[in-house]
């Protein structure tokens, strides 16, 4: 009889333990892999995937949670608003939990300020909620994730990506280098940028990726032009570029901005693409509807939806201590706004 390694026979789903027991490990470093954990050995990592793998075993973290007694209410607090962004990541969390099994309460502020998320979170610690999602998009929302209370744990999304917290985003810096690049390739000399609010870390990160990709290339950094996240911000930008001959792309931070920029092109008589490429950031489902159709990056709202639920569970049931980052990397979705510059 070989008995080289442990046998483990279940007539059950595989748990934590029989994968430890498998892998002739601790549970707690079986906890450490699932979460990613850098001070695991290689030749222990291994082990322990070789054995989740010859399981089956798949982590059940909400089953776990629910099994501590502890609540099956989630809170969420997000910006009282209607921009894409946010809204959709609200509503593929609300999904994600739901196929859990977990009830979430959403607390919206009218401003993303410290006294109001301060205000959000207690409430939801009133409530007895197992865990708090946080979508911070700005500054003043994050400095408040620095006052929580510890003894509920806390996710951050869309916060501030210097910080050493618990966080899950997309790359924002990544998507605008996919755009900028997009319109580089195409021909153009450079690539001018209508920004959102300042105080936005999407907004940021945005700006950041669209420098970074000029620059890499060697290409002339134009002026921001700074605008807020509308349609009709977009629209005025868009009325001074047109006024401007050396303008031939513009990379706009969200699709709602593009639309502006798209109609004020065209009451100024410069078409789009012929004259001006245009690309977009969100991928708004009314983008593939544009005249033209936008070109655009779109984040993957429902994964970042699935990881913020992932890393809350992860945290509620033991399993998730220290800091936690998961970075999503948006995709370019290549339509009709770009062409490559007019010849003169």
């Amino acid at each position: 009889m070989d008995h080289t390694s442990p046998s483990v026979r279940v007539n059950r789903d595989p748990a934590m333990t029989d994968v430890a027991r498998l892998a002739g490990v601790s549970h707690q470093t079986v906890s450490r892999v699932l979460n990613g954990h850098p001070n695991v050995r290689e030749q222990t990592r291994l082990r322990v995937r070789a054995a989740i793998e010859q399981l089956g075993y798949r982590p059940n973290r909400a089953a776990r949670t629910l099994a501590t007694g502890k609540s099956q209410l989630l809170g969420v607090v997000a910006q009282n608003s209607t921009l894409f962004g946010p809204s959709s990541l609200l509503a593929a969390f609300e999904l994600a939990a739901a196929a859990q099994g977990f009830v979430v309460s959403v607390r919206r502020v009218r401003d993303l300020d410290h006294g109001s998320i301060a205000a959000a979170v207690e409430h939801h610690r009133e409530q007895r909620a197992a865990g708090i999602v946080v979508i911070a998009p700005t500054g003043a929302a994050d400095e408040a994730l620095a006052e929580v209370p510890t003894d509920v744990p806390v996710v951050a999304v869309d916060g501030d990506p210097e910080r050493d917290d618990t966080l899950v985003t997309v790359d924002q810096e990544a998507g605008a280098r996919l755009a900028t690049r997009c319109l580089l390739d195409a021909g153009h000399e450079t690539v001018w940028h209508v920004s959102g609010p300042a105080d936005w870390f999407d907004a940021a990160g945005r700006m950041r990726g669209w420098q970074q990709a000029l620059e890499e290339a060697g290409a002339e950094v134009p002026p921001v032009g700074q605008a807020d996240w509308s349609a009709a911000s977009g629209y005025r930008a868009g009325l001074m570029l047109a006024r401007m001959p050396e303008v031939t792309a513009v990379f706009a931070a969200n699709d709602h901005l593009a639309l502006g920029l798209l109609r004020a092109m065209h009451e100024r008589g410069r078409s789009v693409p012929g004259d001006v490429s245009v690309v977009g950031f969100d991928d708004v489902p009314e983008a593939a509807y544009f005249i033209p159709p936008l070109t655009t990056v779109r984040p993957d709202f429902d994964t970042v939806a699935t990881e913020a639920l992932d890393v809350l569970l992860s945290r509620i049931s033991g399993e998730g201590t220290g800091s936690t980052r998961r970075v999503i990397t948006p995709t370019l979705v290549e339509r009709d706004s770009v062409a490559p510059p007019p010849t003169s």
